[in-house]
């Protein structure tokens, strides 16, 4: 098994995506005070990743890594089509189920969600840059799955009480996804990670920092999830632990 492959195992096992909120989440268990909290809270993903990747990418010292952030970069602000830029579609979103773009973006993260963002974008700009692009790689390779758990949730939810849903932000994504993969593994082949049966030349200690960030923001998303599954379940504590734990 390849470092690239061992990488991508380790992703899509981890609680970041497989966790009983998203498991409810995919079958539409959840009221309409814990949807609305779902639309605002992840809001602050899709408005504060722009400049997070932004941060990773004025801090990457590797060139042809350089490119393959930019690609993803240039996805995020739509692609040259300003309408298309993935925040706005978000707004849309929010519009189209009864929430007001400005509540949404002056309402107070929960400390879970400030976990995640916080810890995203200390990750990404981090001045180690085999840590970094671990976390990138870690936040793309999970997308797919949590798209796989979003969407169905949302198409219920639209059919069932939110006819007016605008589910573009999520479909979009989901059909870019396989692009954003292919910009990592390009990345990581880059560094000599070795995603194509290649001679792997990241030296242990590369390995070990990629690891950690891969690890480290999957915790983050995982306690972004658990903060709203205890939300949900009616307890004021929240899994800040979770994303605070520190990768092995």
């Amino acid at each position: 098994m390849t470092f690239y492959e061992e990488m991508r195992e380790f992703v899509l096992r981890h609680g970041a995506i497989n966790n009983p909120y998203l498991d409810r989440f995919k079958t539409a268990e959840i009221t309409d005070q814990e949807f609305h909290e779902f639309a605002v809270e992840f809001y602050n993903f899709a408005r504060f990743f722009p400049r997070i990747l932004a941060a990773q990418l004025v801090n990457t010292e590797d060139e042809q890594v350089a490119d393959e952030l930019t690609k993803v970069l240039y996805s995020e602000l739509g692609d040259g089509e300003t309408r298309r830029r993935h925040e706005l579609l978000y707004r849309d979103f929010l519009r189209s189920v009864g929430i007001s773009v400005h509540d949404a973006m002056v309402r107070p993260m929960l400390p879970s969600t400030r976990a995640y963002i916080d810890g995203m974008e200390q990750l990404y700009s981090d001045g180690n840059h085999a840590r970094a692009l671990g976390a990138s790689f870690g936040l793309e390779n999970m997308a797919i799955t949590m798209w796989d758990h979003l969407i169905p949730g949302l198409s219920i939810l639209k059919s069932q009480r939110y006819p007016a849903m605008d589910m573009t932000y999520f479909t979009f994504h989901r059909q870019l996804e396989a692009s954003h993969e292919e910009a990592m593994a390009q990345a990581v082949a880059a560094v000599g990670g070795a995603n194509d049966g290649g001679n792997e030349r990241m030296t242990e200690q590369e390995k070990a920092d990629f690891r950690y960030g891969v690890n480290a923001v999957l915790n983050y998303l995982e306690g972004f999830w658990m903060g709203l599954e205890h939300r949900s379940a009616g307890s004021a504590k929240t899994w800040e632990h979770l994303a605070q734990r520190q990768a092995s």
